[in-house]
Order: C-alpha cells, then structure tokens, then sequence
C-alpha cells in the first residue's frame, strides 16, 4: 500500500491532485492521510498522550509499503500543516519513516514549482532516516493550471517524470 501525504488541506489542492497522480501511476492500494491535526503542544501529549488522529496516521505509515509527500511552498518553505504533522509524528517510536521508502514531490504556482518546498521538506524529513527515492524530482510549476477537468496532468512531459520516479519508488519498495 501506498501511503500518500499531501501539505495542503484545501480541497482543490494542486498537491493532492499531484498525489492522486502519482498514486494511479503507482498502482496498487493507496490511502491518503488526514493531517487535520491538532496544533503540536507538549502539555497535550504529556496531559493525554498522542491524539488517536495522530496515532492512526503512524500507523498508516507503518503499513504502508512505501510514502510519497507532496508540499506546496508557503513562503519558500513547506507548509506549516507539514510540519506540525511531522512534529507530531516525531513523537513516535519508533520511527514509523525509518528506512521507509520515500518519494518527495512538489507544486506550486510559481516558476520553480516549489523547489526551495521540496528541499525543506527533505531536511525536516532527515531526522526520520527513510529512505529518500532517488527517482527524478517532480517539481509542477504553475500548478493552478497544470491539471485538466478530471484533475489529472495534462503536460505530457509531467505525466512520463512522474510515472519514472513512481516506477523508481515501487521498485524501491519491493527491494
């Protein structure tokens, strides 16, 4: 199973958009998480430990053959709701990320399609130790318009380095 993780929770994500992409590409069982979590606060984990929302993402992730994030790019960086999944994920033992097969994508409306996302995405993610799929980045620049009616890419090229880093990722799975 493919567990899929997108950084926005708008429902016209240009990301989650990207992910169902992938996921198709991939083949296979897939699921997307739910990362409308509550803000990451101590004093709640110490009061009452993990919140069941959180423990049911880690064990999705724990299942999962293989994960792919996709990150929109908030002020050159990842997105916050990303991140505060992380921390909470972080709290974790173990590491449900370690040496799980890991592919990063990104879009975003601008030109780079969210390159500087993608390489934040990757440091906050080092501490996990997965293992980073070395397939061709996918980086959808002007993402607002990338995809047609039925939310699939339309840009050829997008679609073949897409299906090439989901080919890498499966063959990375199963190794």
């Amino acid at each position: 199973m493919l567990m899929c993780i997108s950084g926005s929770l708008r429902r016209g994500s240009s990301n989650t958009a990207l992910l169902r992409e992938a996921a198709r590409l991939y083949g296979g069982d897939h699921r997307f998480a739910d990362l409308r979590l509550p803000l990451y606060d101590g004093d709640l984990e110490g009061a009452s430990g993990l919140p069941e929302d959180v423990l049911r993402v880690t064990r999705q992730i724990e299942a999962a053959e293989a994960v792919v994030v996709s990150t929109p790019e908030y002020n050159k960086m990842l997105s916050g709701v990303l991140k505060n999944a992380l921390d909470w994920i972080s709290r974790t033992k173990p590491f449900v990320l370690q040496d799980k097969p890991v592919a990063i994508l990104a879009a975003a409306a601008g030109q780079s399609g969210g390159a500087r996302a993608r390489y934040s995405l990757m440091m906050a993610l080092a501490a996990f130790r997965p293992r980073f799929s070395t397939g061709p980045e996918v980086l959808i620049a002007g993402s607002g318009a990338a995809f047609d009616a039925e939310g699939r890419l339309s840009d050829p090229r997008s679609v073949a380095v897409l299906g090439q880093a989901m080919d890498r990722l499966r063959s990375e799975a199963t190794a």
